[in-house]
């Protein structure tokens, strides 16, 4: 499962893909566009944002 999280703070549902995750946030408007692999760019979630599995530690 993966989640959005700010700092250490979990916010919004898991989700067990991480494209689900980012389809999530981009509903919301945390995001204008989904990355893309092989391009190259800037920050895509505002600072202190970022996605990561749930049994990460």
């Amino acid at each position: 499962m993966y989640a959005l999280f700010e700092g250490d703070r979990q916010i919004g549902d898991p989700f067990p893909t991480e494209k689900e995750v980012w389809e999530a946030a981009l509903i919301e408007g945390l995001v204008t566009d989904v990355p893309v692999a092989d391009e190259e760019g800037g920050r895509i979630l505002p600072a202190g944002y970022h996605v990561r599995r749930l049994d990460e530690t």
